[in-house]
């Protein structure tokens, strides 16, 4: 089974670059620990796929590589930081991939390329030998063309590791096994608002409240859920985001325009402040657990509006280009900070024919509900036979072969 591993995780012996031009020919000097675990299940590593420059951002446009294109419409963005997982897989590179997610960077580019990505519950895949600098907000997670195929790569992800900071007990049985059986009536509710941010563009609207009956016709509960006030989220948020750009000890003639700015950031507020951000991040995340726990599941668009072109916000101010981040992936940190389990699936296109994803987020641990749930949606409406072309059309015209 031929697999690609994100260029984040490094392989003895091969490049690995994070994104920096000036390391692309850099060879890695030992595994990362998911790289045994991967090669003793049988997979085949194909390669590296691109990611953003040190993972920070939610497009693939590092400087002094070429910018990651969506197989779907070449001139818009498969997302990042696991951008080039997302494209590499929709075009028929490999099978399957690996990837990570610290604000919605396997969630994102899955619903840009029309895949099922999964950000793992917190503690459920380990970050051995490194450590995880994020106190938990990130993981490494499955990113796959079925549920199936994703929940078996997390089957192979998830373990404890002796020594890991914070671990969750494998199920009883496999990920796999819970996208086969049927989930009893669940009460699941629906969020389209995620202030202060507003919300989502109309379009993935209409997709939500579709899948939202499709789930009452599979005997669920579909109730509007009122939406949690996330703004006390962003400021800290960021601030661990920026922190990461300033840990990374990368030269600052090295990074990109917008890591520049996040690292100056970093360095005017000192280390304090980001010891109060992951308090504050934790304090309010409780909060927002609390009040979707009366849900077995949380419906929501993966983002906030449809997948961006190519290079769209490169003559921005860094100001304005954190900004319209933020709105645009504002579903996703959430679900980071609380650690819950949370999975992007396909939901139809734009009219540039660009995939749209909703997402499901599960109650703490319930990695195998929101799976199975998913299934159940991916039995009533199958994408795994929508493929993209290799040319591009104004109308999301869909091959049945996969792409050569």
């Amino acid at each position: 089974m031929p697999i690609s591993i994100k260029d984040l995780n490094p392989i003895a012996g091969v490049p690995c670059a994070y994104g920096i031009a000036m390391a692309r020919k850099r060879l890695a000097e030992e595994d990362d620990g998911l790289i045994p675990i991967i090669r003793e299940a049988g997979f085949v590593i194909l390669g590296k796929t691109a990611t953003s420059q040190l993972g920070s951002l939610p497009y693939t446009e590092p400087p002094g590589f070429p910018p990651t294109r969506n197989p779907w419409n070449l001139d818009f963005t498969s997302g990042g930081s696991s951008g080039g997982a997302s494209s590499a897989l929709a075009a028929g590179l490999c099978a399957i991939a690996q990837g990570s997610d610290g604000g919605g960077s396997l969630r994102g580019p899955a619903a840009c390329c029309g895949l099922v990505g999964m950000k793992p519950s917190r503690g459920r895949v380990s970050f051995t030998p490194v450590g995880e600098r994020l106190n938990g907000l990130a993981t490494n997670g499955p990113l796959g063309r079925t549920v199936a195929d994703t929940a078996a790569l997390l089957d192979v992800m998830a373990g404890y590791i002796v020594g890991d900071p914070y671990w969750l007990p494998n199920p009883e049985s496999s990920f796999l096994a819970a996208t086969q059986k049927q989930p009893p009536p669940l009460r699941i509710g629906l969020l389209t608002a995620f202030p202060p941010l507003g919300e989502a563009h109309p379009l993935c609207q209409e997709r939500v409240h579709q899948i939202a009956t499709l789930l009452e016709d599979l005997g669920h509960s579909v109730e509007p859920l009122p939406p949690p006030d996330f703004s006390a989220l962003i400021e800290p948020f960021t601030v661990a985001w920026q922190c990461v750009v300033s840990e990374a000890n990368v030269p600052w003639f090295a990074l990109e325009k917008m890591n520049r700015w996040l690292l100056w950031r970093a360095w005017r507020i000192g280390s304090g402040a980001y010891l109060r951000a992951m308090g504050n991040l934790q304090r309010v995340a409780r909060q927002v657990v609390q009040s979707l726990y009366p849900y077995d599941v949380v419906l929501s668009p993966t983002y906030l509006h449809p997948a961006i072109r190519v290079g769209e916000w490169q003559q921005l101010s860094s100001a304005q280009t954190l900004k319209n981040i933020t709105r645009w992936v504002a579903p996703c940190p959430p679900f980071n900070a609380t650690g819950l389990p949370a999975l992007s699936l396909p939901a139809g296109f734009d009219h540039h024919g660009v995939p749209l994803g909703v997402q499901l987020v599960g109650q703490p641990g319930a990695d195998e509900t929101i799976l199975a749930v998913a299934a159940q949606i991916e039995q009533a409406q199958p994408w795994a036979n929508l493929r993209p072309k290799l040319t591009y059309t104004s109308e999301p015209e869909i091959c049945s072969e996969l792409a050569q």
